[in-house]
């Protein structure tokens, strides 16, 4: 899938680039930006342009070509190092300054003799959540953006999900701490931070994390981070700071037309649609999303994981495809992305389940553009539990509930999933829900639905296709003998044996997990009463994917998916400090009275194509 640009804007002009210009914010602390400006014979072009930013904490020196890909075609490129990272002073505490930074920039570029006033935004990952953060601030120059990957509440679906903390950000700290300014002028501090990182597997065993028992000790914001990451678990202020909650913010949010580009198997995924679903619904200039079958910034890619979806998958010119946005809105080209549909999803599934030529399962896919998201027309069904493992619309009949033992001293393993960060210890995208050697805290080669705390319930083999598109919820009935416990759930799609996979392959769609203290509210945490039933509600990442005639849709319950997220001691003592840990016995139930279920965002055949 290529996106060519807009014709007449290719390479019309030489490049010169100005090195660490510096750039006051509102506080004193000076950040350092490299601008890449078009040129004539060696020297910038008369005239203004609109201009192009990107904010990053993985050193703006990265985006050279980016940099040069814009200024060739009429735009100045503003790569910055965000505050405390690289050559920019001040210190890092991730996001929490992004806001008034990004404003302050923004506002600076606007200034400049060179600038028209029209100023862009882009970038993915930690610069797609530090765009949408200087949004929030609706700094007037702004006029577009493309928000790669990006949040909208990192308390929800990002750091924590509905209570548990992604522990990929444990892992982040540790990798940040190793490129810090302190450490690339400091090789005895570097070398300490190093050797730190490359034990970061046996960091995470190491819990509770105790200040000073690491070298992130040298680095007090990057280990203060971590401590809060670990220790503040209810919605309040902390979370509720501009960087973190943008969706706290939509009413002030600035209404400029705006991408958000997202994946299947990324770690944003929740956060991309939520943002294009509430900002599409209150602001006036066009919105769009684009979500492929891709992990986190694998927009070139063609698979996930274990599993290929096919030569159409890739976006294969990503600045192709911003150009034209950013032509349409900050030159005015009239060049037909606003009369394209808002929304554009790659539907997944349709291939033979047998191994394609790079030795992955052939699970393909196709297009589609559609008119809102979710998809109009969705029919949302539940699909119910029952005591015999089984998943159907039908209701449950009247049934003993469901007890397993979790012991968070041996918890399930991740095995894929919508991940980032964390690539030295867990592999983003879609597995074979397995034991693998590949994987950390496997001991085995046994399916994860083998395990004695892993609950499965499975339709029959399909009769015909079903095509299940849109957010995901599982409403559960859970009871437990602790005080606080957590419940994981896992969409899979389960494809039947074949000579490639003689035992079948369970390809993982999406997941998510809740810390029951939060039942009641992310807000207050209210500990559980021993045996009571609770009615719990675990919203999952959206997907897109066609289940095919003769495979079965699953759904996996257990209580944990570690080291994807941290895990619950089954004490009810404070988070991130309790160094305790028990076992506890987790009832599932499955009746009348009691009706668990997943919702499954269903697209009537009529609505496919």
């Amino acid at each position: 899938m290529k996106y060519p640009g807009t014709p007449g804007s290719w390479m019309e002009y030489d490049v010169v680039v100005e090195r660490n210009v510096a750039v006051p914010m509102r506080d004193g602390v000076v950040l350092a930006a490299d601008l890449y400006r078009p040129a004539r014979e060696g020297k910038p072009a008369p005239g203004r342009f609109p201009a192009v930013m990107e904010r990053t904490p993985y050193d703006k020196e990265g985006r050279v070509n980016d940099g040069r890909y814009y200024a060739r075609r009429g735009y100045v490129a503003v790569m910055q190092d965000v505050r405390g990272r690289f050559q920019s002073d001040g210190a890092w505490y991730p996001f929490a300054r992004e806001a008034p930074d990004g404003y302050d920039s923004v506002e600076w570029v606007a200034a400049q003799p060179w600038s028209d006033g029209n100023v862009g935004t882009m970038g993915g990952s930690y610069c797609g959540s530090d765009q949408s953060a200087l949004a929030t601030l609706n700094p007037p120059h702004l006029k577009a953006m493309v928000v790669a990957v990006g949040t909208s509440n990192y308390h929800k679906s990002s750091m924590r999900q509905n209570g548990a903390l992604e522990l990929r950000f444990m892992i982040y700290a540790f990798r940040m701490a190793t490129t810090s300014r302190e450490a690339l002028a400091d090789p005895t501090l570097k070398a300490a931070l190093d050797a730190d990182f490359a034990r970061i597997r046996d960091w995470l065993t190491r819990t509770p994390y105790k200040k000073g028992s690491s070298a992130l000790r040298f680095l007090p914001s990057y280990e203060q981070w971590v401590l809060d990451l670990l220790s503040q678990g209810d919605y309040n202020e902390y979370w509720q700071q501009r960087g973190y909650a943008i969706e706290h913010y939509y009413a002030e949010h600035a209404d400029v037309p705006t991408i958000y580009l997202g994946g299947w198997y990324d770690s944003y995924a929740r956060g991309t649609t939520d943002n294009y679903v509430a900002l599409a619904a209150v602001k006036k200039s066009p919105q769009r999303l684009f979500m492929g079958p891709w992990t986190h910034g694998g927009w070139g890619n063609s698979h996930a994981g274990d599993v290929d979806f096919g030569p159409e998958a890739p976006l294969d010119d990503y600045n192709g495809y911003r150009l034209r946005w950013f032509d349409r809105w900050l030159k005015g080209i009239d060049n037909g992305v606003d009369r394209e549909k808002p929304v554009r999803i790659f539907v997944m599934g349709g291939g033979d389940s047998r191994k394609s030529r790079s030795g992955r399962l052939r699970h393909l896919g196709a297009w589609r553009d559609a008119d809102d998201w979710p998809l109009p027309g969705t029919q949302y069904t539940p699909y119910y539990l029952h005591a015999d493992g089984t998943l159907s619309p039908e209701r449950a009949a009247p049934s003993e509930p469901t007890p397993y033992v979790f012991d968070p001293r041996d918890p399930v393993p991740t095995i894929g999933g919508g991940i980032s960060a964390a690539n030295e210890v867990m592999t983003a995208g879609a597995f074979d829900q397995r034991g693998d050697k590949r994987f950390y805290g496997c001991r085995d080669s046994l399916p994860l639905s083998a395990r004695s705390d892993v609950l499965v319930f499975q339709t029959p083999e399909l009769t015909e296709d079903i095509e299940v598109t849109g957010p995901l919820t599982v409403r559960l009935w859970a009871s437990s003998e602790a005080l606080d416990t957590d419940f994981t759930a896992k969409l899979i799609d389960v494809h039947p044996a074949n000579v490639d996979y003689p035992d079948g392959f369970a390809q993982n769609l999406s997941d998510s997990i809740i810390r029951c203290r939060y039942w009641d509210s992310r807000d207050r945490p209210v500990l559980m009463d021993p045996h009571a039933i609770y009615e719990l509600e675990i919203v999952l990442y959206p997907t897109s994917n066609v289940f095919a005639r003769g495979h079965r849709i699953r759904l996996d319950i257990s209580s944990s998916n570690f080291p994807r997220f941290d895990l619950n001691p089954n004490t009810g003592g404070p988070l991130g400090r309790d160094r305790r840990l028990m076992s506890a016995v987790n009832t599932v139930y499955h009746d009348p009275e009691h009706p668990s279920h997943i919702v499954l965002p269903i697209i009537p055949s009529c609505g496919r194509r």
